[in-house]
């Protein structure tokens, strides 16, 4: 039982050695790894920092979700009052807002990948 033990042991090693030859960490030099990052990183970004960078990085989406919750405030206010032509214009509005939005969004996407494929 000892030697198989034994045994178990040094085919651990030489696996382990063999994946340091090929450059993988181990399972516990990947957990200090983790542990190295966690320390290093000194600066968390806040909400606000956070929207500022995404605003500047693609201003149509916010613009676009803006504009849809006012047109949509503003149909629901007609509808309210009773103007359903005045409703139905503005919902229609809505809906051509969001779609704007959605191809801000997609834009977005397409630009972050194309930056990341350039990297």
């Amino acid at each position: 039982i000892f030697f198989l033990f034994f045994l178990e042991i040094i085919v651990m090693l030489n696996e382990n050695e063999s994946n340091q030859e090929k450059g993988e960490l181990s399972e516990l030099e990947w957990v200090d790894l983790r542990k190295d990052l966690a320390t290093s990183q000194s600066y968390t970004e806040t909400s606000s920092n956070k929207f500022v960078r995404k605003f500047k990085e693609n201003p149509f989406v916010p613009i676009g979700c803006l504009t849809t919750a006012v047109i949509l405030c503003f149909g629901l206010h007609s509808f309210k009052k009773g103007t359903t032509m005045r409703s139905q214009k503005l919902m229609r509005m809505r809906v051509l807002a969001q779609g704007f939005t959605v191809i801000a969004m997609l834009f977005g996407v397409f630009k972050a990948t194309t930056i990341a494929k350039k990297k």
